[in-house]
């Protein structure tokens, strides 16, 4: 299965096709790839609420099941580099 196009968006740093989905570990949001891949470590699925929701694959719930599909977290697979952040603590300022 894949994702509706309607959750499919553009990376901003690699113009990659990705949908986000909320863990149901904790809830947090997280880019997936749009394509789905056997070589994934994470089941997405769509929720009765429309919100699609991700899990990761383990040894012990390593099954697919019905309705999910496999894919890539984005952050695996971004050919962009991430961005700097600033190091700036303040020395060598004048002022």
């Amino acid at each position: 299965m894949k994702p509706s196009t309607s959750r499919i968006t553009i990376c901003r740093r690699c113009s990659a096709r990705i949908c986000w989905a909320l863990t149901t570990a904790n809830g947090r949001r997280q880019p997936v790839d749009a394509e789905p891949t056997a070589k994934g470590n994470l089941a997405v699925m769509q929720g009765a609420d429309g919100v699609l929701y991700v899990r990761s694959v383990t040894a012990a719930r390593p099954e697919i099941r019905p309705g999910e599909w496999q894919a890539m977290p984005h952050h695996a697979t971004c050919d962009s580099p991430p961005p700097r952040r600033s190091s700036d603590t303040g020395q060598g300022r004048q002022g």
